[in-house]
């Protein structure tokens, strides 16, 4: 009987060292992981359940997941924002409007038919600034710093869910990369309040200009867009250097991810990730593409009447506010009909895959990109940045950029029908909504009833969308065992 389980010790032993090296075959170099997420291969084995034993999720579980956290922290800050002590009037809001205002702080997007500054007590804007905090961390990176707050155990099945929402292939690590997540964006958020309660105190009392500090510094990282200067007039009266320099950098850091910035911090510029050089090169030509548009277009126009460093400081932050964050220091109603049309594309690319920012993402668009210069160069496959993209996530970015198009210009001609308002005005607002970055000519408050729930629904597939598409086209993907005749399509 020893001699029996003294055999069945050395079997188990034996399987465990075959196990440790079949998943160490497995796997790229390790070097190609960050840190924040590497683990020695034992402790691999044992995050990673056995097939036997790891949680079953059904296809839809996470979108559903996703969908029904943010649509909970909707209506719940909708009941809040819709009380009379949130309204400065202290009567009751407008159930449409108190959802529209919650569905818009939630998706971090900015568009309100009320002003912020002036509509809302202090109740109320203190309600809009926990709602957009919360959307620009995120669903599942919130929940799980509630389970760390109160103590609570983060199990398999939460890495899981958490590995799958990031994107991260693996749950190695997946709770440490939300706490410095979490930890980053307070020390941004931190810092920004510092700078722009300096500022703000040079023309108000210390309580409003920390309020204001606090609550434009959060609004900026998280691309929220909310003001509360008054009138619905942005940043007209704050257009100077400092104060906008300090929004652009938190919007920016905002909008990139803390990924990325993970990366950047731990390699050398030709080690980093390919998502990494995609998503920064990417985000420089866009930026840099804008500013010189309404710079060139502009000059006589919205920008006219400004010394040459102060048109190139408005241009820049133009270029890196349009694209998700909401803030504007020139009013989008006083620009030409060129500028909105650029300004629309930078809103519907919008920022990085997970970071705070809206639109179909940067790295899709550099994949597009990438896809038509090898089409151009007659390549059967797709190369970046010395790499060779998987056809997969070509196919992905592709579906996804299509469906965003259709949905946008669905919405925009569903407005048309309900409103009578300038088509090209009507866009604007449906990509804004799209991209969650709450620019506007003035359409918002001159919508009915109608055309708010239509926007509200977009700011949320918005917001959604896209996460959600990405992460059930990656769950349905198989190999295909069938494969039908090909044919040749005539194309141009």
């Amino acid at each position: 009987m020893a001699q029996t389980r003294t055999d069945d010790r050395l079997q188990t032993d034996d399987r465990s060292r075959r196990l440790d090296h079949a998943f160490l075959m497995s796997q790229p170099p390790q070097e190609h992981y960050p840190r924040t997420i590497r683990r020695t291969a034992r402790q691999e084995v044992l995050l990673q359940p056995s097939r036997r034993n790891q949680p079953r999720l059904k296809t839809q579980s996470i979108p559903l997941l996703l969908v029904a956290g943010f649509g909970v922290a909707s209506l719940f800050g909708a009941v809040l924002l819709s009380l009379p002590v949130s309204s400065s009037s202290g009567e009751w809001t407008s159930p449409i409007d108190a959802l529209f205002v919650a569905t818009s702080a939630v998706c971090v997007t900015g568009l309100t038919p009320v002003d912020t500054g002036t509509y809302w007590s202090g109740f109320g804007q203190v309600v809009i600034l926990l709602l957009f905090q919360f959307g620009g961390l995120g669903f599942m990176t919130s929940a799980t710093l509630l389970f760390l707050l109160f103590g609570w155990r983060v199990g398999v099945r939460e890495r899981l869910l958490l590995s799958q929402t990031l994107d991260l292939g693996r749950m190695g690590g997946v709770v440490r990369l939300i706490r410095r997540t979490v930890t980053f964006a307070l020390i941004a958020e931190a810092i920004g309040f510092a700078i722009l309660f300096l500022r703000f105190l040079l023309d108000h009392p210390i309580e409003r200009a920390a309020w204001y500090g606090l609550f434009h510094s959060v609004s900026a990282f998280n691309n929220a867009g909310f003001d509360l200067f008054g009138n619905f007039q942005g940043l007209a009266a704050y257009d100077d250097v400092l104060t906008l320099t300090t929004i652009a950098a938190l919007a920016f850091l905002g909008s990139i991810g803390y990924p990325v910035i993970e990366d950047l911090r731990q390699r050398r510029r030709a080690s980093l990730f390919l998502d990494t050089r995609i998503v920064l090169r990417t985000t420089f030509a866009v930026i840099g593409v804008v500013s010189l548009l309404v710079l060139a277009l502009e000059w006589d126009g919205a920008l006219a009447g400004r010394g040459i460093a102060d048109k190139i400081l408005q241009s820049a932050f133009h270029a890196v506010a349009s694209r998700t964050s909401g803030f504007a220091a020139l009013p989008a109603a006083s620009m030409s009909e060129e500028i909105l049309l650029i300004t629309m594309a930078a809103m519907f690319i919008g920022g990085a895959s997970g970071s705070t920012a809206g639109g179909i993402k940067v790295g899709t668009f550099g994949i597009l990109l990438a896809a038509t210069w090898s089409a151009v160069a007659s390549r059967s496959h797709v190369e970046a940045e010395g790499r060779e993209i998987r056809r997969p996530d070509v196919d992905r970015a592709l579906a996804l950029t299509i469906i965003a198009l259709i949905l946008v210009f669905t919405v925009a001609v569903g407005l048309a029908r309900l409103e009578e308002i300038a088509l090209l005005h009507l866009l604007f607002e449906a990509t804004s909504a799209f991209g969650t970055a709450g620019l506007s000519t003035g359409v918002t408050p001159a919508l009915g009833d109608a055309g708010m729930l239509l926007i509200t629904a977009t700011m949320f597939v918005g917001r959604l969308g896209p996460l959600t598409l990405a992460l059930v086209l990656v769950q349905r993907s198989r190999l295909d065992r069938i494969r039908l005749p090909e044919e040749r399509v005539r194309i141009g």
